[in-house]
């Protein structure tokens, strides 16, 4: 059998435009006529022919021409940073474009922050601790009538000193959470806030007409841009095992799974579709090796992991 021809390594425009194809067109959102609009998009030229099966080479990690690339690609670091790492836009079309990365533009300025796979403990002015998660970011606003802070990225676990003359309220996201003392945990995931209770009772409201609820001990919910779910009963201690050095999943989606991991490593990592993104994963993990979970999640579910440089591919 023939062997198939190298591709030429494609124009960097052209490669990244290529490279979007593919994402779009692995998203599980891709109409039928996306397929035939790329195949006339490549035969467009011979450039952007070589463009079309460099992304593709990259895409599926497999075969003389996947190998072939990535071997030049360790001899040019310029090439990685465009084209293995995907680009910016890419990522971007799978709705993880900057996560991890301790950015949030637009918000507040952070008082307090953290770095990817580090966490922080902070004591407050009134003696109440906050424990920041990796890749998080918080500002604090106290004044003599309320203690107030923005969760601005991130996860953190609260420990409130009781003040009852001085509520203590956590905006994140699109909500708030109010606390006189207790413990509590808030979580801004890509999909929505959640909030769980450790100790005591909070109440938990959002943006608009929405009545707040009341979360007791073991309790969580999640709230989004105008919605707030019911409280419903959850292990607090396994929901926060993240301050144990573990993570403890329970029929959580791969998609909440990979958020998590997202935050304790620099490697891009990349759900190709919703399905795969929607497949359930049960377990414990030490957060040591965060990447160690990637292997674990291969041998168990009916999934394959293409690791590049600075990123992996979950498909």
């Amino acid at each position: 059998m023939p062997r198939s021809p190298r591709p030429e390594l494609a124009d960097i425009a052209l490669s990244d435009e290529a490279i979007e194809w593919m994402v779009r067109l692995h998203s599980g959102r891709s109409p039928p006529e996306e397929r035939g609009a790329f195949t006339r998009w490549r035969a467009q030229s011979a450039a952007h022919e070589a463009a079309a099966a460099e992304a593709e080479a990259l895409w599926h990690g497999l075969g003389s021409a996947g190998a072939g690339l990535r071997a030049e690609r360790r001899a040019s670091r310029a090439r990685i940073t465009r084209r293995a790492v995907l680009g910016t836009g890419a990522l971007a079309a799978l709705g993880l474009a900057g996560a991890g990365t301790g950015l949030w533009p637009g918000g507040p300025r952070a008082d307090y922050a953290t770095s990817v796979n580090e966490t922080r403990e902070i004591t407050l002015a009134d003696g109440s601790r906050v424990l920041l998660n990796a890749s998080s970011a918080l500002a604090v606003d106290f004044s003599p009538a309320t203690r107030r802070l923005t969760l601005i990225a991130g996860q953190a676990l609260f420990t409130v000193t009781p003040d009852a003359a001085r509520p203590f309220i956590v905006g994140a996201a699109d909500g708030w959470t109010r606390a006189v003392g207790t413990q509590f945990d808030v979580d801004i995931r890509r999909e929505a806030t959640v909030v769980t209770v450790l100790e005591g009772q909070v109440s938990v409201g959002v943006q608009g007409p929405l009545p707040a609820v009341t979360l007791l001990a073991n309790e969580t919910v999640r709230y989004g841009a105008g919605t707030l779910g019911r409280p419903t009963a959850i292990d607090a201690a396994h929901a926060t095992s993240w301050r144990r050095g573990k993570l403890i999943f329970d029929r959580r989606p791969l998609a909440d799974v990979v958020g998590e991991l997202q935050r304790h490593t620099r490697t891009r990592l990349v759900i190709a579709s919703g399905s795969v993104g929607a497949l359930e994963v049960t377990g414990v993990f030490d957060l040591n090796d965060p990447l160690s979970v990637l292997d674990t999640i291969e041998q168990t579910l009916p999934v394959r992991v293409v690791r590049l440089p600075f990123v992996s591919l979950i498909l």
